[in-house]
């Protein structure tokens, strides 16, 4: 919870919300809260759910029965604007999350939204990133004549564009630009 308060700025510019799950009640929630103030300085600025029995960590998947029937995984779900889950992080109990990898997903899903395109393997911000394969066997020659003068590919369904400036702005408001 600390780790995500301090970047919590960062997953702001992105139009990200953090919202903590855990099967503790609300009162232990609070004393969390108070005891990483009191010991820290800093103020957990997002919402903690409590789920008690456990329903929503169970239809997530966050009770991992070969450990605990009431302890929780270490999951991160990156959930868009309409629901859909796109990424789901597990981690054991005794690894802590990786934020800049969290934050580099988050990156890196709205800019293959707002390109319609792909990003490659080890994407970070502002790097190329793969085009849309042709749909017309015209669009696959332009593409074949593109990379030959670019050399911006190794064929017509692997080739790289940099990204507009209109989603390269969007995704540097997390630096901060």
């Amino acid at each position: 919870m600390i780790a995500f308060a301090k970047v919590y700025t960062y997953f702001k510019r992105l139009n990200t919300e953090l919202l903590g799950l855990s099967v503790d009640s609300n009162s232990s929630h609070l004393a969390w809260v108070f005891d990483i103030y009191c010991r820290t300085g800093i103020r957990i600025p997002f919402p903690i759910i409590a789920d008690r029995n456990g329903t929503i960590a169970r239809k997530y998947g966050m009770i991992s029965n070969d450990v605990s029937n009431t302890e929780t995984v270490r999951n991160v779900y990156i959930i868009d604007n309409n629901g859909i889950i796109r990424t789901i992080l597990i981690y054991p109990m005794n690894v802590g999350r990786f934020i800049p990898e969290i934050i580099r997903i988050v990156q890196a899903l709205q800019m293959a939204d707002c390109e319609k395109a792909a990003t490659p393997a080890n994407w970070i911000v502002n790097q190329p990133i793969i085009q849309p394969i042709p749909r017309t066997f015209e669009q696959l020659e332009e593409r074949n004549n593109q990379i030959q003068e670019n050399n911006n590919g190794m064929s017509w369904y692997l080739s790289f564009k940099e990204p507009s400036d209109k989603c390269k702005d969007k995704i540097d408001k997390c630096n901060g630009d």
